[in-house]
């Protein structure tokens, strides 16, 4: 298939701005979270107790990051857990917590009403791979 020599995504945050970025499963959202904010605290909601934790509960987000100041939190697959919007609300507002917030589906979030920042996180989104992304690519050989 050829070597991915690095994403052309660039995600720049100002001073006090989030983001959410958004892409289809397997696009490799997570993969580029763990290459480029390796230091960031990440919630991952697609492991079962994180995401047990934070639906049953989703003032657990303020609890753990309201008192100390991250240069960026992640959440990662944040349409699991909608709630946890308005937490993101309150600390961006509040604590002015920044945060990188992943999913794969706006449109579950907006079908349930959940709170989509408001102007407060700019969107982003990842598309698949694309030509220049990849080294040597064979392209007879991917097709087939």
């Amino acid at each position: 298939m050829g070597r991915i020599v690095k994403r052309l995504l660039d995600i720049k945050l100002p001073r006090g701005r989030s983001a959410f970025l958004w892409g289809t499963r397997r696009v490799g959202k997570s993969y580029w979270i763990r290459q480029n904010f390796p230091e960031a605290p990440l919630v991952d909601l697609l492991k079962s107790d994180v995401y047990a934790e934070y639906a049953s509960r989703p003032a657990l987000l303020r609890e753990r990051f309201a008192a100390t100041r991250h240069p960026l939190i992640v959440i990662d697959e944040i349409q699991k857990v909608p709630s946890l919007l308005d937490e993101v609300h309150w600390l961006i507002e509040n604590a002015s917590q920044r945060f990188l917030l992943t999913g794969s589906s706006a449109r579950k979030l907006r079908r349930g009403h959940a709170n989509l920042l408001a102007g407060r996180a700019w969107r982003r989104q990842m598309t698949p791979l694309s030509l220049m992304e990849v080294e040597d690519l064979d392209l007879e050989r991917s097709i087939r």
